[in-house]
């Protein structure tokens, strides 16, 4: 076991609007696919943790969903796991990307969050994320008025600037984090990178298909649950649910004579046995639970605390 006063390790919550790349970065760090990335915002529904070890630091970051007004009982979940992340934070890595209007986070709802970034009292750490697709003037413009604004809301903290999509400026920003580290024993054992499981893994796979594949607001009345797992010796057979809260959008996903679930079951199954390095049957059901995203039983059922 490390000596304390030589290894850091601590829990590092990224907080940030929807679609800043959270997701993305959490992925680029671990080197592994831990959380669903699309294009589409409020992709991240679930807290999801990635650990990245190195010989004197363990940094646990915790991907949380995007700070947003909550609309139905599964968003307030959603921004219940938020504030629990801010809790137990040691350092906080607060994401921004160029469109993000530093004026917004001065009033509500986004200033709640800004609130309990300060009453956790722990280092704040800025990623001005996706400096690939500005110039180099516009980044130094950027990171002079988040410095400005971190040092008017926070005593301890740093701004870095980067890309979690082609890895530039990740190494400053595990720097800054690994600065304000507390010296501690390492969290998780140093060959674990995540505390997900592999029904969860699965499950958010086929989700991402759904994200990838439908519009509007086929997706977001959709969530998908492992309801059976069988290793057998040189298979794994998989049932999955899909949850949707209409019979029209159970319709949308199954399509025409099956093919649009077929191709969604595909895609899935392809990336599972990659994910579990033997062949997969995979079998998908679509269920209508009319208004899940606002019953407690269902979001009990789906995992939501």
């Amino acid at each position: 076991m490390e000596s304390t006063n030589q290894f850091k390790a601590g829990l590092v919550p990224i907080i940030g609007r929807p679609n800043v790349g959270k997701s993305t970065l959490i992925n680029s760090l671990t080197g592994s696919k831990l959380s669903i990335v699309t294009p589409k915002a409020q992709t991240t529904r679930r807290r999801i943790l990635g650990v990245v070890n190195s010989d004197n630091y363990q940094i646990v970051f915790v991907d949380t969903p995007g700070v947003i007004d909550p609309a139905y009982e599964l968003h307030n979940r959603m921004m219940k796991q938020v504030k629990k992340a801010l809790s137990d934070a040691d350092v906080i890595l607060f994401m921004t990307e160029p469109n993000d209007d530093i004026s917004a986070w001065e009033e509500k709802p986004l200033k709640n969050y800004v609130d309990l970034m300060q009453e956790t009292g722990v280092p704040v750490v800025i990623m001005i994320n996706k400096i690939d697709t500005i110039t180099k003037d516009r980044v130094e413009t950027l990171r002079l008025q988040w410095e400005q604004w971190l040092k008017s809301k926070f005593s301890e903290g740093a701004v870095v600037a980067g890309s979690a999509l082609t890895g530039e400026g990740l190494d400053q920003l595990l720097d800054a984090i690994v600065g304000f580290l507390p010296y501690s024993h390492p969290l998780f054992p140093p060959d674990q990178i995540t505390d997900i499981t592999e029904r969860l893994w699965v499950a958010e796979i086929i989700r991402e298909k759904i994200f990838l594949h439908y519009r509007q607001e086929v997706p977001y009345s959709t969530d998908v649950i492992v309801t059976d797992w069988q290793d057998k010796e040189h298979i794994t057979i998989i049932k999955a649910e899909i949850i949707v809260e209409r019979e029209s959008q159970k319709k949308i996903l199954i399509g025409k004579g099956g093919s649009a679930i077929k191709k969604i079951g595909m895609e899935a199954r392809k990336e599972i046995e990659q994910l579990l390095g033997k062949k997969v049957y995979l079998e998908l059901f679509v269920k209508v639970r009319r208004d899940w995203r606002e019953r407690n039983d269902y979001l009990k059922y789906l995992g939501y605390e």
